[in-house]
């Protein structure tokens, strides 16, 4: 039965599975790469799921993983709920006891499509043989039609290694292709348009919604025809040119302060962008949001009425079509003030190259380096997570195409950065993956290294080392009798040597020319590379996460 589950998943289009295998699933696992699906085994379930659910992200598939029972189905979890909150598309395929060994203890027991059903839109077991070709091919389709996100199916031992009679045969399944479109009702596009072309200040929110949706064209288009100043959420960077100057990321809090109607594209109003509320948006904003799910629409600021449900690559273009000749009024004197006032801080900032370097001064040392030494025509996708390592190279590193970043997303999901980098490889193999690691983040997942290496999957992985968790601490506390404090991480860890036992390419720097010669070898070496970058502590810096403080009520 292995056989049939990989031919199954061969009809369906997969090309990569991602995982871990044991007793009952490496029969499968062999089974796929007999039929010419690359298996890409890794040392954690939560990294392997993690891989799955962004290369689904990434590809506009599921992506699919495979685990075993019991524990490696928890493991799994963590990826199944990422995928969840991100509406990445998923399918999760776990072995589980034998049928008949139910409610004995079996070996790695556990009631596992209870488990999943919490964090995924389907999760069911095959009741037989049989069954197995189309619960597959549901739950497949099911992860990607509609809004994204993760589906379950368990595999019983006994299911796995059963035997098909010989002669017998079990129907195939057909590929669903791509899901369907809808576009938004008319009546209410005219309304939305009428709105946006009474404001005064309008503003464009670009999600990663609408590079999932690859709607970059439709809604570049909009932009083009209107001139609506764009703020970008972090996966929606790159739909807009970042280096247009009607960019606001730069006066980020002054262009969400100053707009009266927000057009929200493939976004949600949750914690990244303040919940819509006061006193991040003026009380009286209104919001346009487009969204795949109608259920989405009037949640905390928004507006259930302006809503537009429908594909937004569609519903740009309808509401393209309804503002007819409209252009957006200038940008407020203040927000551009504002913004201009902002870059100049920026850029002096990282000039500053005094040691131990700040994140910004070695994140332009690799963006000039890469500038240097990669050809304009070869696409860089980044990954980014730990907390000031992904906040601050957000806008360090401009895009200018979407799917380029890729971070800890909608959870804040520390853990997801080895997983993300291999699954980009394996989606993208031409690009060139850039992963900029906080020491704390790359913690979860470093042992991935060696599936990079053991895949052949070169990339280039900077670990942000300032020896702790959002912080480090003073060099002296380290020899005090005193308990060090829970955000300490031991001082100036070798990251680079763990790489080199792992098989990749290390280096340890702390100048900008030693970070400059070693991006340059390791794009030219084409390996897996860790870049160990020992930074300043910033051991008197605040606890806090920048865009959660401005929300916190008042007491």
């Amino acid at each position: 039965m292995a056989s049939v589950i990989a031919q199954t998943l061969k009809d369906l289009g997969v090309q990569h599975v991602f995982g871990i295998v044991g007793i009952p699933v490496i029969e499968v696992a062999e089974a796929l790469i007999a039929k010419g699906i690359r298996f890409v085994s890794f040392r954690n379930e939560q990294a392997a799921t993690y891989a799955a659910s962004v290369y689904g992200y990434l590809t506009g598939r599921p992506g699919v993983c495979l685990v075993v029972g019991g524990p490696g189905v928890i493991h799994a979890l963590s990826g199944v709920e990422n995928a969840r909150a991100n509406a990445f598309p998923l399918l999760l395929l776990a072995g589980s006891a034998e049928s008949h060994q139910r409610e004995k203890g079996a070996f790695q027991e556990l009631n596992q499509v209870s488990a999943a059903l919490p964090y995924t839109k389907m999760a069911a077991q095959p009741a037989s043989v049989s069954s197995v070709p189309p619960l597959l091919e549901k739950a497949y389709r099911t992860a990607y039609f509609g809004r994204p996100g993760a589906t379950y199916i368990d595999l019983p031992a006994d299911i796995i290694q059963a035997k098909l009679p010989e002669g017998a045969s079990i129907e195939s399944v057909t590929n669903p292709g791509a899901p369907p479109k809808s576009m938004a009702d008319p009546s209410r596009v005219g309304q939305a348009a009428k709105l946006l072309a009474s404001a005064k200040s309008p503003l464009l929110i670009v999600g990663k919604g609408v590079a999932y949706a690859r709607a970059e064209d439709s809604v570049r288009r909009l932009f083009e025809a209107t001139k609506i100043p764009f703020l970008p959420t972090p996966m929606g960077k790159g739909v807009l040119p970042d280096d247009h100057e009607l960019n606001m990321s730069a006066s980020r809090s002054a262009a969400l302060k100053s707009a009266d109607v927000v057009l929200l594209l493939g976004a949600r109003l949750n914690w990244i962008l303040h919940y819509g509320e006061s006193p991040k948006f003026r009380p009286d904003v209104k919001f346009v949001q487009v969204d795949i799910a109608a259920e989405e629409l009037g949640n905390n600021g928004g507006d259930a009425d302006l809503g537009l449900v429908g594909d937004v690559g569609l519903v740009s273009q309808q509401l393209l079509q309804a503002l007819g000749s409209y252009r957006s009024p200038p940008v407020p004197r203040a927000v551009a003030e504002n913004r201009s006032k902002n870059v100049a801080k920026a850029s002096k900032t990282e000039s500053d190259t005094t040691p131990p370097l700040k994140y910004q001064a070695v994140y332009k040392a690799i963006r000039e380096t890469l500038s240097e030494v990669v050809p304009k025509t070869r696409n860089i996708v980044y990954v980014s997570e730990g907390a000031n390592t992904m906040d601050v190279s957000r806008s360090s590193f401009p895009l200018n195409s979407p799917r380029n970043r890729l971070d800890a997303g909608t959870n804040a999901t520390m853990g997801v950065g080895m997983g993300y980098a291999i699954a980009a490889k394996c989606a993208q193999p031409e690009d060139l993956i850039v992963a900029i690691e906080g020491d704390s983040a790359f913690g979860f997942s470093a042992m991935e290294i060696e599936t990079a290496v053991r895949s052949k999957l070169p990339m280039v992985i900077y670990v942000m080392n300032n020896s702790g968790i959002y912080h480090g601490v003073d060099p002296s506390a380290y020899s005090s009798s005193n308990p060090l404090p829970s955000t300490a991480l031991q001082l100036n860890t070798k990251y680079h040597a763990l790489a080199e036992a792992l098989g990749a390419q290390g280096f340890e720097v702390s100048t900008i020319d030693q970070i400059k010669q070693a991006t340059e070898k390791a794009v030219n070496s084409n390996k897996v590379t860790v870049i160990n970058v020992i930074i300043d502590p910033g051991k008197d810096k605040k606890l806090e996460f920048g865009w959660m403080a401005s929300t916190k009520p008042k007491i």
